[in-house]
């Protein structure tokens, strides 16, 4: 059988349009455990109504989306044992595609190599904001093998315990995590060519976008203390650009200025070299849409940055990583 584990907290009306979608595709409702992590919408409710089996996530610990999947997959395991073949992982502001898990069970099955497998995620809502567009573009992602994959994907359930899951104390990035730890297990990961889930970031201001890719930085670096001495060197490239760019770059820059303020035109120049760069690698399809995607990695650098300062910050003083919202 196919288990399903949804994860939210405070996802609204998201979460409505989630559960739907699993009922339009003809989900079973036993096979779903929605588990939540201290939502005061309504939320656990909402699951209830549709018949879900329900997990409150203890607030004696840290939330973390690893914790949370780690816990409906638990549910599920316990309840069908060596009867749950598959899971499929949801976070509570996607929308399932209808055709999605009947595609991806077809693959799997003929892949005995393939552990995880999904699909294209969308933005449910692009045009809502730049930061919507600038997620659509960050989900476009290449056919075939892949590094890792996101909160959404379809896993072969003895796999998963295998390697025990997730590592529930990573506050970010615990996917690309768990696919390294697969690889190294003889796995691999796989994105085919079909619809999986529609998302809705709802992101409407820069704050919010910019807590994102705050996160973002953190998780590279995260990744990189656990993972960065192997072979893989599992997010060790992130982790340096972000240092550079983020980093380094802004802070020699204002020292140079600081020194000779004839040092502006080519701090201007090497940003200009770099910009041009990035605009002529954009996976966009327009010049206007490549502007805006180079440059908004510009200052994403610099909120990475922030992130990797904020977790070697937090790995100085030993302090317990906690949970970066941005919505």
């Amino acid at each position: 059988m196919i288990g399903y584990v949804v994860i939210g907290r405070n996802e609204g009306e998201r979460l409505i349009g989630c559960f739907k979608s699993l009922i339009d595709a003809g989900v079973n409702p036993e096979w779903v455990v929605y588990v939540d992590s201290g939502s005061t919408d309504g939320s656990v409710a909402v699951a209830e109504e549709n018949d879900f089996r329900t997990h409150l996530l203890d607030t004696s610990a840290p939330f973390t989306a690893a914790r949370a999947r780690n816990a409906g997959f638990s549910d599920l395991n316990d309840a069908y044992g060596e009867g749950l073949q598959y899971v499929q992982f949801l976070d509570g502001d996607c929308l399932l595609a209808d055709a999605w898990v009947k595609r991806a069970i077809e693959f799997i099955e003929d892949k005995p190599d393939v552990a995880i497998v999904c699909g294209q995620r969308s933005e449910l809502h692009p045009a809502a904001s730049v930061y919507n567009q600038l997620c659509d573009w960050e989900w476009n992602t290449p056919i075939g093998a892949a590094r890792h994959c996101g909160g959404d994907f379809l896993v072969r359930a003895a796999v998963f315990l295998e390697v025990e899951g997730f590592n529930p104390k990573l506050i970010a990035g615990e996917e690309p995590e768990l696919c390294v730890r697969l690889r190294r297990a003889g796995w691999q990961v796989f994105r085919i060519d079909a619809n999986m889930t529609y998302h809705d970031a709802a992101i409407t201001d820069f704050k919010s976008w910019a807590k994102r890719c705050i996160r973002g930085g953190y998780a590279f670096a995260l990744g990189a203390s656990i993972h960065g001495a192997t072979k893989e060197r599992h997010f060790v490239r992130e982790t340096a650009r972000a240092t550079l760019w983020g980093l380094a770059f802004p802070i020699l820059s204002l020292l140079l200025i600081a020194i000779s303020p004839k040092m502006v035109s080519f701090v201007a120049g090497l940003l200009a070299a770099k910009l041009i760069w990035t605009y002529l690698r954009a996976p966009c399809p327009t010049g206007e849409h490549s502007w805006v995607y180079a440059s908004s990695l510009l200052i994403s650098n610099v909120l990475e940055g922030i992130g990797v300062a904020k977790f070697a910050v937090d790995s100085l003083l030993n302090n317990d990583s906690e949970i970066i919202e941005y919505k």
